[in-house]
């Protein structure tokens, strides 16, 4: 219980310095490259998460980090808790925004942090907005910033991985840029395993390697869903055969 308290009063309380931070580098911005004013607004973000990560008391491992390319990704990864995007920004120094729905606008501060990052905003229940935030995030791939999409769509709470939809091969495709695949496990544990209470938990964040654009284009879309989805299944076995 104490460890819930501690996590989510950071959670809200970190926001006005977030606020203050976020007015100055605004400021900065028409001064920067692309690259730089991402790795500016990255900074907060990731202490943010830092912040959280550390209140919960987890254990996080990252391998593959000498894997990371330069340029702009769309990074794909499987979807487990609610604790997968503070334990990816926090451990991944690569800038980048990522797709969320519609609804987090309704939060203070965050929201305003999320669009300066170049996340994507979708309405899952309108299929036009599915549809738009595929050319938005290609768009903004194209633009030279990084992206993270769940394909799964929604967290598997622990129980394996869901099907993959086909929108990320899409995205990756029409902005010519690699997919980077994530596997991450134990997230679930900290809150979706507890009833939604936080409890310090070992989670394992593997960096993949990169697929280039014309491995995954010359296949048919299935095939390249596939090709990506079993990277991180691997992944998954070669972390469980280690553990026994």
């Amino acid at each position: 219980m104490l460890n819930s308290i501690k996590t989510f009063s950071f959670l809200f309380g970190y926001l006005p310095v977030a606020a203050v931070k976020l007015k100055s580098f605004q400021k900065k911005k028409p001064h920067l490259t692309i690259e730089e004013y991402d790795a500016l607004i990255h900074t907060e973000p990731s202490k943010w998460a830092s912040g959280i990560m550390k209140r919960t008391k987890s254990e996080v491992s990252v391998t593959g980090l000498e894997l990371l390319p330069e340029g702009p990704v769309l990074i794909v990864s499987n979807h487990e808790g609610n604790f997968d995007i503070p334990v990816i920004l926090s451990s991944i120094p690569k800038p980048f925004g990522f797709i969320s729905k519609k609804e987090v606008k309704k939060l203070p501060v965050i929201p305003i942090y999320m669009e300066d990052m170049n996340c994507v905003f979708i309405d899952r229940t309108d299929r036009r907005s599915a549809l738009k935030s595929i050319s938005d995030t290609a768009e903004k791939l194209k633009e030279g910033h990084s992206i993270l999409i769940f394909p799964e769509g929604t967290r598997s709470k622990g129980n394996g991985l869901g099907d993959f939809k086909a929108g990320f091969i899409r995205i990756a495709s029409d902005a010519g840029v690699p997919i980077l695949p994530l596997a991450i496990q134990g997230t679930a544990d900290i809150m979706e395993k507890n009833d939604n209470k936080i409890k310090p938990a070992k989670v394992s964040l593997q960096i993949l390697e990169p697929i280039a654009p014309e491995t995954f284009k010359s296949m048919p879309s299935k095939e390249a869903i596939q090709f990506v989805k079993e990277k991180i299944e691997l992944a998954f076995k070669n972390t469980d055969n280690q553990q026994k």
